[in-house]
């Protein structure tokens, strides 16, 4: 099977590692990867700050960069929601009928990491070993806008040696939501409090989701704490062979 990887402009930037791991995983699965390298931002801060029509140029390079993918993984929920929820919506309301018609094609072909996993390749348990106590965030786009359900914690458990440990009020927001972080920071910094007391609740070593916009800013909060919990992307546990995180 082939897969392109949309590797995204957080984790091109920021966190290649994530990028790396999630390769890491789909070839030990048999799937032969490509990187198209025309593919840039999904233009998810000029959407949520009300730049709608300065993003259809990034929704056309998209299309134009993936329209030949058998199928499109991305390590991102909020990612694979732009596309999936956005991008035809937005072409539409910019009265573009045409590429609506071809982002919606190829959204259909577009998964989070964990979805692919379990309903592309109908995959739980990758072969990972990592023997630690881990809590897992539900991040809000993948949980609400395109609706990875209980995949990503279904791989989790199939991991070997891990303690699965169950994070109170798992799908309430970080408090992130991008640009919200920056226009609402007072609200943004309450929720992200909230959300990491009920992480050192579970004592565990590590938090993971399947966003690391997400994991950047709970890691924020973890780190001013000096709270000693390492935030960890899903790929990156799933791709694990037992090492210490």
């Amino acid at each position: 099977m082939r897969a392109a990887l949309f590797i995204t402009c957080l984790g091109d930037t920021l966190f290649p590692e994530v990028g790396v791991a999630t390769v890491r995983i789909l070839e030990r699965l048999g799937v032969e990867v490509d990187f198209p390298l025309e593919q840039t931002c999904c233009g998810q801060m000029h959407f949520s700050s009300g730049y709608g029509r300065d993003l259809l140029p990034l929704v056309r390079r998209f299309a134009a960069a993936f329209t030949d993918a058998p199928a499109i993984v991305t390590p991102s929920g909020s990612c694979a929601a732009m596309v999936v929820a956005h991008y035809p919506r937005l072409a539409r309301r910019f009265g573009d009928e045409r590429l609506a018609a071809e982002v919606e094609a190829i959204a259909a072909r577009v998964y989070e990491l964990s979805q692919f996993l379990t309903d592309a390749l109908g995959v739980e348990d990758v072969g990972a070993h990592f023997p630690h106590r881990v809590t897992y965030h539900a991040s809000c786009h993948a949980t609400r806008m395109i609706h990875v359900g209980g995949a990503p914690l279904r791989l989790l458990r199939a991991v070997r040696g891990i303690e699965v440990v169950e994070l109170p009020d798992a799908a309430t927001c970080c408090g992130f939501g991008g640009t919200f972080s920056v226009n609402n920071a007072a609200m943004s910094s309450a929720m992200l409090t909230d959300k990491i007391s009920h992480i050192l609740a579970t004592q565990s070593e590590v938090v993971t989701a399947p966003d690391r916009s997400c994991l950047m800013h709970i890691d924020g909060g973890l780190r001013r704490l000096n709270a000693g919990v390492r935030v960890m992307h899903l790929a990156e546990i799933l791709a694990a062979d037992g090492d210490a995180p």
